[in-house]
C-alpha cells in the first residue's frame, strides 16, 4: 500500500490550525498505517503550537516539524526532505491556512498512477485579485525565461511521487522561498508527467502566512 505524507507549513495559525488538522488528517484514512501529517511549526508566536501538541494525542499520525526555519519556503523543503527520508511513496503539499479543501483531494489521489505530479489550479480564487494578478505574472515570467506554460506555478494543493521530488530539490538551497514554484518549472521543463486540475480556494480566515 503507498506510503503518502501529507505535508504543510504553519505559522502564527491558531485561528485555523485545529480545523485544518481535523479536515486534512482525514485523508490517511485507508492508506498505509506508516502514512503521516506533518506540519512545519517553528517561529509561531502565537498557540498553534500548543494546538498542535494537544492535536497529536488526539492523532496518532500527526508530527510536529520544529526545527525549520519560521519562514514558508524553507519550511515546505524541509517538509519534502523529511519526507523522502523516511520513503514516503507520494507528497501531498498543502497550507494550514484553511484556503484549500480536502474534499478535493480523492480526485488527485486516484490519478496518482498516471501522472509523476497533480497541481492544483486555482482558477477561481477567494484571496483577492491582487494575488491572482500576482500569479498571473509570475506565470508570465516562466514562459519568458524558461518556456514553460503552467496556470498556477505555486498552488499549495499538489500531489507529486516523491521520487520525482527528489530530482529536483536538492537544485535549490535549503532556505529559497519560493520552492514550489522552481519545482512546478523543474517538472514541465524536464517534462516529468505533471497535469493541472482546477481547485476551489477559500479566503483566508486569519493567521500569519509568511513569504
Amino acid at each position: 500500500m503507498d506510503r503518502l505524507y501529507v505535508v504543510m507549513p504553519a505559522y502564527n495559525e491558531e485561528a485555523n490550525i485545529r480545523r485544518v488538522v481535523c479536515e486534512w488528517y482525514s485523508v490517511l484514512d485507508g492508506k498505509d498505517e506508516s502514512s503521516r501529517l506533518v506540519v512545519a511549526d517553528s517561529g509561531s508566536t502565537d498557540q498553534t503550537h500548543v494546538i498542535l501538541v494537544e492535536l497529536k494525542e488526539e492523532f496518532p499520525q500527526l508530527e510536529i516539524l520544529m526545527d525549520t526555519e519560521k519562514e514558508h519556503g524553507p519550511k515546505v523543503i524541509a517538509l519534502y526532505d523529511h519526507a523522502i527520508r523516511n520513503e514516503a511513496d507520494y507528497i501531498f503539499q498543502t497550507d494550514s491556512d484553511g484556503q484549500t479543501d480536502a474534499g478535493e483531494f480523492e480526485k488527485f489521489w486516484n490519478m496518482r498512477r498516471q501522472y509523476d505530479v497533480v497541481c492544483g489550479c486555482r482558477s477561481i480564487r477567494g484571496d483577492g485579485r491582487v494575488r491572482a494578478f500576482v500569479e498571473h505574472v509570475v506565470c508570465m515570467l516562466l514562459w519568458m525565461y524558461f518556456g514553460v506554460h503552467v496556470p498556477d506555478a505555486n498552488a499549495p494543493f499538489r500531489l507529486m511521487k516523491t521520487e520525482t521530488v527528489g530530482k529536483y530539490i536538492n537544485r535549490m538551497p535549503k532556505n529559497y522561498n519560493l520552492p514550489n514554484i522552481m519545482l512546478t518549472t523543474f517538472f514541465t521543463y524536464y517534462s516529468e508527467k505533471i497535469v493541472f486540475e482546477n481547485i476551489g480556494f477559500r479566503s483566508r480566515r486569519g493567521g500569519g502566512k509568511l513569504y
